[in-house]
């Protein structure tokens, strides 16, 4: 249990925080997280391994079988990094009592 000094300066910083960022306050009595956009894997990623398959699959039809699964292999891993360079997925909805306790 808080005491009176100690409401009074929580009801301040709440009143303050309300008048500094009021769409902060929205988000945090809705109890609701917005999710961040989906990124794309940048355009030059996927340019870059469309190039590296494209020069495997030249390779290959001329018998240079060697550096076409070298070059499959490169354009595997620059897709690797394209998929791996996205954001986790939504955030959970966080709802009051799972908030720690304030001491």
């Amino acid at each position: 249990m808080l005491s009176r000094e100690d409401s009074r300066r929580l009801a301040q910083l709440e009143r303050q925080l309300r008048r500094d960022d009021p769409e902060f306050c929205a988000r945090m009595t809705s109890g609701r997280l917005e999710a961040p956009r989906p990124k794309r894997p940048s355009l030059s990623l996927v340019l870059t391994a469309v190039v590296i398959w494209t020069a495997a699959v030249i390779l290959a039809v001329l018998g240079w079988w060697v550096a076409a699964a070298a070059a499959a292999f490169f354009a595997i891993l620059v897709i690797a990094a394209a998929v791996l360079r996205r954001p986790p997925g939504r955030p959970r909805r966080i709802t009051p009592d799972e908030l720690p306790p304030l001491h």
